[in-house]
């Protein structure tokens, strides 16, 4: 038999996938319209003054190193490194400076000759810069890490797998240079946050199935899902009297000052959003799974209806309840591990710890998530069931 040639099977493959072709420009037209909009306006350079600048540098000596284990902290180093180090890049690239990095359990660490390093640089308006170490520069282990992820993601998943980390780059990017600069300039937070998920699921789908029957159908259902999430985390809220802002935690302390500073951000919503985004993950993995799961029934046998298919997504999904929602409360009570942890040692009395505003906080946010996830399988189940009974009857 012989074979097509390269030329015919890329040209069959772009007739099959147009629809899919259309839908990624379209997506990137949009995402390049949105940026545009956002784009800063440049301003003039500020006069000479103090200011502080964050760089890599590497540690080229050790002059003095007064670190001791503390037995209070399992053995963590406290102390004072006096250190020479050259900053690698900046207005002060290949600059030598004496430099300080003060030890604590919980903030810093010791360095030795030859780390990369983070530097703070502060520069005064009379000209002298003083150098000291922030961290120890960590982003070549992360980027190892990270690439480990995606080898390992490559090898088992092959081309799925290579589409899937295609599509997570493209949610990365929408959260960090449409979602978080929009919401800085003052966006309604839920309508936006809605609009973005919708977004980030449209072309992920389109990406991982093409624009094809399932996909939509999980689209619909994924969507059903996440306003779901939203909508209960809304009403939870309002039960718990609790709005995100109530909590006490660092960062709506610092939002609060940028809001001083005169940053329109609207802090009210970021309760609810946090509820929808984190919901995102998990709805989509649920609706793909059931709109694949049901296609493959009906192509099994076609003669089934709607109730048939509808019985045949149920039971699909009611094996992944579990196990999704263990991974979703798992997720939020990981994250906050440490400071559950806490609260469990002070051995605070019912009416001290269950009134909190933080502990309703973690669980309007992992019961809404979830609540988004199991009811988007009979949601997903419903839409792809009708349609695939709709195009038997056709």
């Amino acid at each position: 038999m012989k074979k097509a040639s390269p030329d015919r099977r890329i040209g069959d493959r772009l007739r099959r996938d147009w629809p899919a072709l259309l839908v990624l420009l379209l997506a990137a037209l949009l995402f390049l319209g949105v940026r545009l909009s956002l784009r800063e306006e440049r301003t003039e350079a500020a006069a000479p003054g103090d200011y502080v600048e964050y760089e890599r540098g590497v540690v080229t000596a050790i002059l003095s190193d007064s670190c001791f284990s503390d037995p209070v902290s399992e053995g963590a180093l406290r102390g004072v490194q006096d250190l020479i180090v050259t900053a690698e890049t900046g207005q002060y690239a290949g600059t030598t400076f004496m430099a300080k990095n003060y030890v604590y359990p919980m903030y810093g660490g010791a360095v030795k000759e030859g780390d990369s390093v983070s530097l703070i640089l502060s520069t005064y308006s009379n000209g002298q810069v003083f150098a000291e170490v922030f961290q120890y520069n960590r982003i070549t282990p992360l980027l190892i890490v990270i690439g480990i992820f995606f080898a390992v993601t490559l090898l088992v998943g092959r081309g799925t797998g290579a589409r899937s980390l295609v599509a997570l780059v493209i949610t990365v990017l929408c959260l960090f240079t449409i979602l978080f600069p929009l919401l800085m300039r003052g966006a309604p937070t839920l309508l936006t946050v809605f609009l973005v998920c919708a977004y980030i699921t449209a072309v992920s789908f389109t990406i991982l199935g093409g624009v094809r029957r399932k996909s939509l159908c999980a689209m619909l259902g994924t969507l059903a899902g996440v306003a779901i999430a939203l909508l209960f985390g809304l009403l939870a809220q309002a039960l718990c009297r609790v709005n995100g802002l109530n909590t006490g935690s660092e960062p709506i302390g610092y939002l609060t000052q940028l809001r001083n500073d005169g940053v329109p951000v609207r802090m009210k919503g970021l309760l609810a959003a946090g509820v929808t985004v984190s919901a995102l993950g998990a709805v989509m993995d649920v609706a793909m799974s059931i709109s694949s799961a049901l296609e493959e029934v009906h192509g099994a046998n076609p003669a089934l209806g709607f109730r048939a298919l509808f019985r045949s997504g149920m039971n699909i999904g009611k094996d992944m309840v579990g196990t999704m929602t263990n991974t979703l409360i798992l997720a939020f009570l990981g994250s906050s591990f440490t400071t559950i942890l806490y609260l469990y040692a002070l051995g605070l009395s019912p009416y001290q710890l269950l009134p909190s505003a933080y502990l309703s906080v973690e669980v309007v946010s992992g019961v809404s998530s979830s609540i988004g996830m199991i009811l988007a399988i009979p949601l997903t189940a419903a839409v792809s069931a009708l349609w695939l009974d709709r195009r038997k009857r056709a």
